[in-house]
């Protein structure tokens, strides 16, 4: 008989700092996308602690009284009457966490951590963490590896005052250099991993071109990548397009590594569909260049659906940040469609009528739908189809008897419209690109 083994809950406290140049709106939003990123990484968010200021605490991003108040709330202390009610809560509520809605310097974080008495981890060690989790093939998992040691490595000089005599300098022995200290060693074996991983990225690279100039050798140029913000409903689109079971969560960051397949049913000429890593705001830099090649894709794409989530209140946000990814890589020049997904999130048939009439008002090209109603996804399906079908030309081809092996080519790679037999052979009607039409015509010459 085998026992479920249940993971123990783990509950985390998120605190973050309003600037005045920050609106309301923009704020929440930014809390709100901390807690989700929390959710992805198994914590609970119980509690939030905001403060107004005019800057960030040099010493430890909030100030005194704030940092005093969380203090007491992780520990369930009453402390002082200023925070008796906020300091009571469930007492099955351990606190593992304070997760902090901004990147912190090494000596904040360390500051915050000895006087709130818990874990620190600000946004970018989140993100960083879910990035590590979730990543499958071999180029993510380097990519990530590179964005964590180079966060990890101006922390050292923080662990080492922690770690006390251990990080002092000492003596050279056991392979190190003259006086050289652990924390030196440390950074030394970190800029050696990160050239190694740099070397291995470059490597996998080159196979990544190769494997995607021969696909585009096979298949044309017809490709369609999904862009836009994380948890907009990508890869439920993906696999509503392409018939495929790809990974799909409720989850931020659910997909890292890009995945490929054709549109089903296929096309003429056949297309295929890419999945890319979701965007977010404030994505740390180091995490933008290591995952630029999961958007290459983007930048190859013939086409780009932009995936956004109508029932999100900031969508205008997402559709920005977004906007500025794709600058960011060059392929803000590359056509897209923008599909505004989960329209059935936002409420009844009466909401979603009024929801989508706004959105064709202002945006008069999208495509409004829910990628789980299928004929929604068909519409967008014929879309795309039809995109990559405006340069086609119509020809006609003539098959002899004696080739008629070739048929299934004429069918693999041009809409029929129309075909008839005489004593010599079939003529077809045919509509394709010119060059596939040339390349038939040559095969059948050869073949006769």
């Amino acid at each position: 008989m085998s026992i479920e083994i249940k993971e123990k809950p783990k509950f985390a406290v998120a605190a973050a700092v309003q600037l005045p140049n920050v609106s309301d709106i923009e704020f929440e939003s930014s809390l709100a996308e901390l807690r989700e990123l929390a959710k992805t990484l198994g914590y609970t968010v119980v509690n939030t602690f905001v403060q107004k200021r005019a800057s960030f605490d040099t010493t430890a991003y909030l100030g005194v009284g704030k940092r005093e108040e969380i203090r007491c709330y992780v520990h369930n202390d009453s402390g002082s009457d200023e925070f008796e009610e906020t300091a009571i809560r469930p007492d099955d509520y351990d606190i593992s966490a304070l997760l902090v809605d901004h990147e912190i310097s090494p000596s904040q974080a360390r500051n915050l951590e000895n006087e709130v008495g818990c874990e620190v981890m600000d946004r970018t060690m989140v993100i960083l963490e879910i990035f590590h989790r979730n990543a499958r093939s071999r180029a993510a998992r380097a990519q990530v590896e590179i964005a964590r040691l180079g966060y990890m490595a101006p922390r050292l000089r923080e662990a080492a005052k922690l770690a006390g005599p251990q990080g002092r300098q000492r003596s050279g022995t056991g392979g190190r250099g003259a006086g050289e200290s652990h924390t030196e060693l440390d950074r030394r074996k970190i800029r050696d991993r990160i050239a190694e991983l740099q070397q291995e990225i470059v490597a996998l690279e080159a196979e990544r071109k190769i494997q995607r100039a021969r696909r585009q050798e096979r298949q044309g140029l017809a490709s369609v990548a999904l862009v836009g913000y994380t948890n907009a409903g990508k890869s439920t689109l993906m696999r509503a397009l392409t018939g495929s079971e790809v990974l799909v969560a409720n989850k931020l960051f659910a997909t890292l590594d890009t995945t490929v397949r054709a549109l089903h049913p296929e096309s003429v000429p056949r297309v295929l569909v890419s999945d890319t890593v979701g965007f977010i705001k404030n994505l740390p830099h180091g995490l933008v260049a290591s995952f630029k090649s999961t958007l290459d894709e983007a930048l190859d794409a013939s086409l780009l659906l932009h995936v956004i989530d109508a029932s999100d209140p900031g969508f205008e946000r997402q559709l920005a940040v977004t906007q500025h990814v794709l600058e960011e890589i060059g392929a803000h020049d590359v056509p897209r469609i923008r599909v505004f997904n989960k329209i059935d999130h936002v409420g009844d048939a009466t909401a979603q009528t009024e929801c989508e009439t706004t959105l064709r008002a202002r945006y008069p090209d999208c495509v409004v739908m829910s990628a789980r109603r299928a004929d929604d996804v068909a519409r967008l399906r014929q879309k795309i189809v039809e995109f990559f079908q405006q340069n086609l030309v119509e020809a006609e081809l003539f098959l002899p008897w004696s080739a008629q092996q070739l048929r299934g080519a004429i069918y693999t790679n041009c809409q029929v419209l129309a075909e008839h037999s005489d004593n010599e052979g079939t003529f077809f009607r045919v509509r394709s690109e010119s060059a596939t039409i040339e390349n038939l015509r040559e095969q059948f010459s050869r073949a006769s």
